[in-house]
């Protein structure tokens, strides 16, 4: 199975891959940066709409670029108060070749009151690195959650989760 995800950072291709590696067999991911068209800190419903347009544009570019693939993937991270409460959410993004979609959320974590503004006018990374220290291996595997939940889960964990769930109407007929 062709798979394309919408980013380089391993750390999300590997979460990816373990997500389709629990149904499927002989997945390759080959993974493509396209651009969100959201803010570098999505928001709320933006989180979702960031993730959409990077596979409606992952889909473009294989489209130009004349790559076959079976799913497009995309997962956007973001700042939401949808339940009255600020938390950081992974958003998964799933379609086929038939415009069929589904999605998923990552569990989200909890943003102290003190640091929503500095995230939303920033970004989290920009905010981890100031309270914590900037690190590379961080920013591209283990993601800030593994600093918060001292290395009991990392992003790739957290991607792998939200694929998971993505992944639930496909492979449930009578759920689609």
């Amino acid at each position: 199975m062709k798979v394309l995800i919408a980013t380089k950072n391993q750390g999300k291709i590997e979460g990816a891959k373990r997500a389709l590696q629990k149904y499927f067999e002989n997945i390759q991911i080959e993974g493509i940066p396209v651009e969100s068209n959201v803010s570098e800190q999505p928001v709320n419903d933006d989180i979702y709409i960031g993730a959409k347009n990077r596979v409606k544009n992952l889909k473009m570019y294989a489209k130009e670029n004349n790559i076959e693939a079976d799913l497009f993937l995309s997962i956007e991270s973001g700042i939401n108060n949808s339940l009255g409460r600020w938390l950081i959410t992974n958003i998964a993004i799933i379609e086929d070749n038939n415009d069929f979609e589904s999605y998923g959320t990552s569990p989200s974590f909890p943003v102290p009151e003190n640091l929503v503004n500095d995230i939303i006018d920033t970004d989290l990374s920009q905010v981890m690195n100031r309270i914590f220290v900037k690190d590379d291996e961080r920013h591209n595997k283990g993601g800030g959650i593994q600093l918060l939940t001292h290395d009991k889960v990392s992003r790739i964990d957290l991607t792998e989760m939200a694929f998971v769930m993505a992944l639930t109407k496909y492979i449930n007929d009578n759920w689609r």
